[in-house]
């Protein structure tokens, strides 16, 4: 089993590169980029210089740059050379852990990064923790109750959140509970309040907690179905099998049977999730931190696919890609620790 993960160790560097390589061919050509920005940005200037001194009047192609100068354009952004020469200066920069400087902040992209990992981990890890903590309860009780009025309840308020989109359903709650509605219950979105630095401790909290709830709702809320159904399928399927009927047998009691010896098993499934738990960083989602003005690591990869910050956006999919990676190979490692009887060739 060890040769099985080594190999799975080793298959993240053509797999990362195979992705990195994607998407940056895919950025390369997109119109729009930083030449073509900077270009439009500069003939906007000349454009406005020249009509404030002729009153307006310029000719339509007085605002051409010269070529020398888009060629200077071109070659400051790297775009001079072939799109298979910049990706292999970018890799070797990567292996060197330099994710380059960004278009737009003018900082190290790792800083820029840097900065945004305090509000992700936040969100990420309290919108995981919390769905395990509501749906592995809410699993094991539909398993009891099966079929009766509350299984089905519970189901359709499960699958009906599953189907709306986080996004979707934070823009309706902000709407309904945002500040400025009908019931103002919560802010219209931010991280933390405007005064924090002038808040008690307890204010921090609650403040913190009063900004957050509707934020980590909405991201948990497409986890419910996922585990919840499952943690009801794999606790039903262990109350048919044999063991179960044997200690029914011997007289134990039903929560005894249930919680000590079927669930043990039934959370198998269930606990190969937390592998996933190294990629939460990235906290899920680019349209749910920009619903709610949350400026976290989604919100900034969102910001810069649209202002074609390459560089940053390129480096949090050098993060993204490797934390996904690393952690499906640490589920697969749980899975094989908690279940005695996997065992990986």
């Amino acid at each position: 089993m060890t040769a099985y993960f080594v190999r799975r160790f080793l298959l993240i560097v053509p797999t990362f590169i195979g992705i990195t390589m994607a998407v940056f061919l895919v950025m390369q050509f997109v119109p729009g980029g930083p030449v073509e920005r900077q270009i439009m940005s500069l003939q906007m200037g000349k454009m406005t210089e020249g009509g404030a001194a002729g009153g307006g009047g310029i000719s339509r192609g007085s605002n051409a740059l010269p070529e020398e100068m888009v060629e200077e354009i071109r070659r400051y952004y790297g775009f001079d050379k072939p799109v298979y020469v910049r990706y292999g200066m970018w890799l070797w920069n990567v292996m060197r852990l330099d994710l380059g400087k960004s278009y737009v902040y003018q900082e190290p992209v790792w800083d820029v990064i840097k900065s945004r990992f305090p509000v992700s981990i936040f969100l990420g890890l309290t919108g995981f923790f919390l769905s395990y903590l509501v749906c592995v309860p809410l699993g094991v009780l539909k398993a009891v109750r099966h079929g009766t009025k509350f299984d089905f309840w519970s189901s359709v308020v499960v699958f009906l959140g599953y189907a709306i989109p986080g996004w979707a359903l934070g823009t309706a709650l902000l709407v309904l509970l945002g500040g400025g509605s009908f019931w103002n219950v919560f802010p219209l979105g931010g991280f933390r309040p405007d005064n924090w630095e002038y808040l008690s401790v307890w204010g921090k909290i609650v403040g913190q907690l009063y900004h957050m709830a509707l934020p980590v709702f909405c991201y948990m809320v497409g986890a419910f179905a996922t585990q919840t159904i499952l943690t009801k399928n794999s606790l039903m399927e262990n109350l048919s099998q044999d063991y179960v009927r044997t200690a029914y047998a011997k007289g134990l009691s039903e929560r005894r049977v249930i919680f000590v010896h079927a669930l043990r098993n039934s959370l198998i499934p269930i606990v190969t999730g937390l592998g996933q738990v190294i990629g939460v960083i990235l906290a899920g989602s680019f349209l749910i931190e920009r619903v709610f003005n949350i400026d976290g690591m989604g919100y900034l990869g969102y910001t810069a696919i649209l202002q074609r910050d390459y560089p940053v956006a390129l480096g949090i999919l050098v993060i993204s890609s490797l934390l996904m990676l690393v952690g499906n190979i640490l589920s697969d490692i749980i899975y094989a620790l908690v279940d005695p009887r996997i065992r990986f060739q």
